[in-house]
């Protein structure tokens, strides 16, 4: 089951980066990382598909195109929305 996380935040956002790895990490090592396509979204240049997605704040996180957070979750509950995406 291959998994598409897009994360859209604005640039030089401190915060945004140094969760991201974290998120990051946790979908690897949940799914395998040849399971997980990671995208990195720069809202300034993508504010079209941002909006598209219904992003209201940012940093914010689609799952499979659909947003699924719209700010930074803890690693639990990010882990959590990835689990319920596996097949049963």
């Amino acid at each position: 089951m291959s998994v598409r996380i897009e994360v859209i935040a604005a640039p030089g956002c401190g915060k945004c980066a140094a969760a991201q790895g974290e998120l990051r990490a946790v979908a690897i090592s949940l799914l395998g990382e040849d399971n997980v396509f990671w995208r990195e979204i720069d809202v300034m240049e993508e504010l079209d598909y941002a909006v598209s997605l219904g992003v209201l704040s940012m940093p914010a996180i689609a799952i499979n195109g659909e947003l699924t957070f719209s700010a930074l979750p803890p690693p639990d509950q990010f882990r959590a929305a990835l689990i319920r995406l596996a097949p049963h």
